[in-house]
């Protein structure tokens, strides 16, 4: 977690001293320049301006006047989803506010967290956790999902207030549902979550979680595009979510293609290569290829490369110009609490 803690006086220095102590990861103190020092670097120019060099972080956390933190960050806001989680606190650490992008961005549990640490109170004003009710982008953040409509996310948000959604999955299901939530498989409104695309509701808010482990073999110089479209191609026509994908696979003698890399690194997919004797080792039933296997010595590298992270094979070997795809499926199911 890389965050930035401001103060502007020698006792919010203090206090921001006591909420570093609670930090984890990268973090930066800043205060003007006349208090910098003592661990404390110096922004320069007006607030506003220099906040924005920092608003690429994960928290932005003001010790003073919540309204000066406000006005710093307000000329940055962008979205529920790139936002950084903003926190004000007063100089004393009696509350600690979370001020923007409490739930994606996650600055409802760090205020918590702060507040535990510091022995504040955590004030936290958005309406599912006022009400008690179910907060589906909170949710999906804290299990790593992808949430594939942020518009029906806020609807899910607003008509959970006032009665329950129902809540489908083709995962492993919890022994009890969080509150606001009721199982069902039909109606105007719902929420699903699985790696597949499904649509039991007439508006469903597909929630992805990350289980998909694609295996990948390749032509030598095959360009990033084709890699891509196979991809593509593969999970489009078994209806699974390219957002479930949660790394790739294949076999060490492919670790310097270039369009296989271009396209794991577009998509912030990590990539791990196998040696013939780890893909030879990996258990399970698979196509064989005498042709790949005197080339490289293994009879199969994408189904087996999918394999090796303990999932499932659900789609086996396909191939498209020259690229070859399979995808395998880690077990995953859901929990509340």
């Amino acid at each position: 977690m890389r965050s930035a803690v401001f103060a502007f006086t020698e006792r919010g220095k203090a206090t921001a001293c006591r909420v570093a102590a609670q930090l984890t990861g990268e973090i930066a103190l800043y205060a003007p320049a006349r208090l910098a020092g003592e661990g404390f670097g110096a922004y320069t120019g007006a607030l506003p301006e220099f906040v924005g060099t920092a608003f690429d972080r994960d928290a932005l956390i003001f010790v003073g006047a919540t309204g000066i933190a406000i006005r710093a960050v307000a000329p940055h806001v962008a979205s529920k989803r790139s936002d950084p989680a903003v926190i004000g606190l007063d100089e004393a650490a009696r509350f600690v506010i979370p001020l923007l992008s409490g739930h994606i961005g996650g600055a409802n549990a760090l205020a918590r967290r702060l507040a535990d640490g510091l022995g504040a109170t955590a004030v936290i004003t958005t309406a599912t956790d006022v009400n008690g009710r179910f907060s589906v982008d909170a949710w999906a953040t804290v299990h790593g999902m992808a949430i594939t409509s942020m518009a029906l996310a806020k609807r899910v948000s607003a008509e959970i207030l006032t009665g329950d959604i129902p809540f489908y999955t083709d995962g492993t299901r919890p022994g009890a549902l969080a509150n606001g939530l009721v199982w069902g498989d039909g109606g105007d409104l719902g929420v699903c979550v699985s790696v597949r695309d499904l649509k039991p509701f007439w508006d469903t808010l597909l929630l992805v979680p990350r289980a998909l482990r694609l295996g990948i073999g390749c032509r030598r110089g095959t360009a990033g595009e084709a890699v891509e479209a196979a991809v593509r191609k593969v999970l489009s026509e078994n209806k699974l979510r390219i957002e479930a994908v949660a790394g790739v696979g294949s076999i060490d003698v492919k670790s310097d293609e270039v369009g296989l890399l271009e396209c794991c690194r577009k998509h912030g997919w990590p990539v791990t290569f196998y040696s013939a004797a780890q893909l030879n080792a990996v258990a399970g039933s698979f196509s064989k290829s005498e042709f790949v296997k005197n080339t490289v010595g293994v009879d199969n590298v994408c189904e087996r490369a999918a394999a090796a992270s303990g999932g499932r094979i659900i789609v086996q070997k396909t191939a498209l110009n020259g690229v070859t795809v399979a995808v395998a499926e880690e077990k995953w199911g859901i929990e509340f609490g």
